[in-house]
Formats: structure tokens, C-alpha cells, sequence
């Protein structure tokens, strides 16, 4: 007897741990190597393993396709019940405040300590970040002080107001209103560059299109591409979309932000190619093939993303204190030594990571089972732990 594929949407889809697992080390080696070290004058070898890790930015657009997927989902399956809003509100409060509110104590105090001297955290910027503006500190006259807040707050922003899109509208205009962003945000864009504007800031009305094409995808994978067949050519037009659009516009400055073209579509060819991905990690992970798209070791650190992502730049901060107690200027002297700069990242990366496991386990999981003891839980609602 021939055994039925699971259903593609599931309360719990473990595939999805693993694509979290990809996007925080995408993020995490791009912090440790690239983001500061692209043009570090090294051997041949060791110089093309940093430019490798000089795309790992891109971790962030695939975060929030996952959100945009999750998010939507959970709404659109419980958008008729009781307590809709209350129960999103709730849950989502209790997953992403604790440990937020932790690390904005933490901005504070370590600066004020002795310690991350070259790190200097006003307290406008804290008060902004407090109520989830610190994608707009710039306009407000504040520097980006903590560079991995601001996609916190685009995120904020999107829960704020997509609930009642979702409750609001039927499905199906919910899926043009998505839609509809997927196109808006690269125009804005383009708006912006034309205008001599910041056009690659972390500006919500310029970075949603993520979200949108994610959420999408959560509308449609519960009617149209519930199919698994129209979900595979979905997914393979999407993933080739992407790339065909980086391709052709690669002669044009589409890789480089400060061409039109880059600053616009890029971002638009990478969302296509990550919802692709999605699409197929759900159809390996419900098929023979969920062993690719099951690895324990990504599984892993996508349940501690949240708190790593939070984390790893301050880890990294550290990292280098202690290093200036033992070399003059640690910038340089990491600069010019591949062993040294991996032996920070050792260092960072396990601070982050024995850090992301103890708050996971112990504070972020307190919270977590509140959830349980005040919410009522439903199926739509276990789906939570699989964005959390």
C-alpha cells in the first residue's frame, strides 16, 4: 500500500527549524568575517573563505519570507475564533519581549561598565528601540547604534498591523494585499534612489516586500498550492525567478547596492529565490527527502535564532575587549591574521551560542509555558512553536 505524503501545512513543520538554522549562521559568519573584514589583506585562500561569507547579510531576507509564512498562517487559521487578537498579542508578547527588553538592559549597562568601550549606546537610541523605531533612528537624528534591531522592528511593525488585514479582509484579498507589497516596496525603492533618498535603509515601507512574499505564501499553501504538485512548480518558477533575475541583471550592477538596479531588485530576486526554498524544504519535509531539509545540527541552532541573532554582535564586542587586554589595537592585528580573526569568531560564536542555549532553556522557556497555563491552545496556535 502506497503511504499518502503528509500535508504540507502541519501544527509543527521541523523543516522550517532548519532553514532558521541557514539564516542565523548566514548571519552569524557574514558578522564574523565579511561584514568587517572583505578587504582584509590576506591569503589567497583565506581572502576568498571572507568573501564567501560576504552574502551571509542576505540571512535576514530569508528571515523574513519565514516570518511573513508563519505569521500569516497562524492568523489566517484562527482568524475566526474567539479572542483573536488578545491570543496573537499574548503569544507573540511572550515569545519576543523577554529577551528584547533583556538585551536593551544589557545595551545599556555593559557600555556604562568598562566594558565595550567602543560601543557607545545613547539612551535616545534605547528609548527608540524600546518601542520598536530603531529602523528609524537615523530620521529621527539618533545613529544605528546595534545594528540587529532594526529587522526586530520591521518585524514589530508587521505584527502590529497585519492582524487586522488578516481579520479584516477574506483570503483572497489578503493575498492581493501581500501581493500588492511585493510590488509597492521595490517601486518606493526606486522612488527613493531617483530621489537622492536612503534608499537600502531598513525603512519598513522599503524591506516589507519579504514579509509580503512570505506571507503569500502562507495564505496560498492553504488553498491553491495545497497541492503538492502546483507547490513544486510554484516553488522551482519562484527559486528560478530569482536566479534568472540575478543572472540577467548581473552585467547591469544588480549585486552592487549603489547601482539602480541593485539598490531595487535585488533584494525583490533574493525574496523570490528564499520563497522557493521554503516551498520545496515544505515538500522535502513531508516526502522521502526529509532527511535533507532535517539536519540536526541546523535544527539546532534555528531554535536558539532568536536569542542568537539578538545576542552575536554583543558577543562579538566582548570578544574584542578581551582581546585588546592582550594586543594593542585588536582591529588590526585581526585584520591582518586569518587565526586570529578565526579565533575570535570561536570565541564569539561559542559566547553567543552558550548564551542562546541558557536563555532559551531557562528564561525564554518560562515565558514560553505561560503560553500554555493563560492561552487556550488550538492547532493554529501549536504552529507558534515553529515560529518561535
Amino acid at each position: 500500500m502506497q503511504v499518502m505524503p503528509e500535508k504540507l501545512i502541519r501544527p509543527v513543520m521541523p523543516e522550517l527549524d532548519s532553514l532558521r538554522g541557514v539564516a542565523i549562521l548566514l548571519v552569524l559568519f557574514f558578522h564574523g568575517f565579511g561584514f568587517q573584514f572583505g578587504s582584509a589583506p590576506l591569503p589567497r585562500l583565506a581572502h576568498l573563505f571572507v568573501l564567501a561569507t560576504t552574502p551571509g547579510w542576505m540571512g535576514v531576507n530569508l528571515f523574513f519570507v519565514l516570518s511573513g509564512f508563519l505569521i500569516t498562517g497562524i492568523l489566517v487559521d484562527s482568524r475566526n475564533k474567539p479572542h483573536y487578537y488578545r491570543d496573537f498579542y499574548m503569544r507573540r508578547a511572550l515569545r519576543i519581549l523577554p529577551t528584547y527588553y533583556a538585551l536593551l538592559l544589557l545595551l545599556w549597562i555593559l557600555p556604562r561598565t568598562g566594558w565595550l568601550e567602543h560601543r557607545q549606546i545613547s539612551w535616545q537610541f534605547i528609548g527608540l528601540s524600546f518601542i520598536y523605531l530603531s529602523n528609524i533612528t537615523i530620521l529621527l537624528g539618533v545613529p544605528m547604534q546595534y545594528g540587529a534591531l532594526w529587522t526586530l522592528a520591521v518585524e514589530e511593525h508587521f505584527y502590529l498591523l497585519w492582524p487586522t488585514v488578516v481579520r479584516s479582509l477574506s483570503r483572497k484579498t489578503v493575498a492581493y494585499c501581500a501581493l500588492a507589497l511585493v510590488f509597492i516596496c521595490p517601486a518606493l525603492r526606486a522612488i527613493a534612489y531617483r530621489l537622492g533618498y536612503q534608499y537600502g535603509a531598513g525603512y519598513t515601507w522599503l524591506v516589507a516586500d519579504g514579509l509580503a512574499i512570505g506571507s503569500l505564501l502562507g495564505v496560498l499553501s492553504r488553498g491553491w498550492l495545497a497541492d503538492r504538485r502546483r507547490m513544486k512548480q510554484a516553488s522551482i518558477i519562484c527559486m528560478g525567478a530569482g536566479i534568472a533575475l540575478l543572472t540577467i541583471g548581473f552585467p547591469f550592477g544588480i549585486l552592487l547596492v549603489r547601482t539602480m538596479l541593485g539598490g531595487v531588485l535585488r533584494i525583490t530576486a533574493l525574496n523570490l529565490f528564499f520563497v522557493g526554498v521554503l516551498g520545496a524544504a515544505l515538500l522535502a519535509g513531508t516526502s522521502d527527502l526529509r532527511w535533507l531539509v532535517r539536519w540536526p545540527v541546523l535544527q539546532f541552532f534555528g531554535r536558539i535564532s532568536y536569542g542568537l541573532y539578538l545576542v552575536h554582535m554583543l558577543a562579538f564586542d566582548v570578544t574584542d575587549h578581551l582581546l585588546a587586554q592582550y594586543v594593542h589595537d585588536p582591529y588590526i592585528a585581526v585584520q591582518g591574521s586569518f587565526s586570529l580573526m578565526c579565533l575570535r569568531f570561536v570565541i564569539a560564536g561559542t559566547l553567543a551560542t552558550v548564551i542562546s542555549v541558557v536563555s532559551r532553556e531557562y528564561f525564554e522557556e518560562w515565558f514560553l509555558r505561560r503560553k500554555e497555563q493563560w492561552i487556550p491552545t488550538t492547532n493554529s496556535q501549536h504552529a507558534l512553536k515553529a515560529a518561535a
